[in-house]
């Protein structure tokens, strides 16, 4: 009687799952092709000292929200970003936690594939204030990230990534 009552529901599942594919809400779907695992290698890495990043971007909240979790070499650092849609601004706006304590509030545009965030820092980052971020999808699949920081009211050049598509990625933690 089981093997019959699962076949049943295995025959009508795919159906089911097909009509009702999760999607995001109409203000997140630009960041729909962003979706999925990543792995990137940050700009200066070596052989000798490499530097990895593992990325997840994730429909959340019943598509009312978009969350990002990554991770640099295993956890030495990492953070989780919940992105939403705010009505009253219309814009797109995140929250960023990190693993080194603080956390910052941004906002994002969206243009093409590529994004734009501009992030205020609460906490103690080092003596960065201020971040901003350009994530852009190449032709070739990859995405590209780059980012400045602000650190005693100077825009410095911050960190850049390739990143490949990675289905298996998993941030990790210590």
């Amino acid at each position: 009687m089981k093997s019959i009552l699962l076949f049943l529901l295995l025959a009508i599942t795919p159906t089911f799952a097909a009509d009702a594919a999760p999607q995001l809400d109409d203000n997140l779907q630009a960041l729909a092709p962003f979706l999925g695992g990543w792995r990137g290698e940050f700009k200066q890495s070596t052989a000798e000292k490499p530097m990895v990043d593992v990325s997840r971007w994730e429909r959340a909240l019943n598509g009312k929200a978009v969350r990002t979790i990554h991770s640099i070499n295993d956890g030495i650092y990492g953070g989780e970003s919940i992105v939403t849609w705010d009505a009253e601004k219309k814009e797109i706006i995140y929250h960023y936690f990190t693993t080194a304590g603080f956390y910052s509030k941004g906002t994002m545009k969206v243009s093409d594939k590529t994004l734009e965030c501009h992030e205020t820092i609460i906490g103690n980052a080092g003596g960065t204030t201020e971040v901003k971020g350009r994530f852009e999808l190449k032709e070739d699949g990859t995405m590209v990230t780059s980012s400045k920081y602000l650190r005693e009211g100077t825009w410095q050049d911050g960190h850049q990534i390739t990143y490949k598509r990675a289905a298996d990625a998993r941030p990790k933690f210590k």
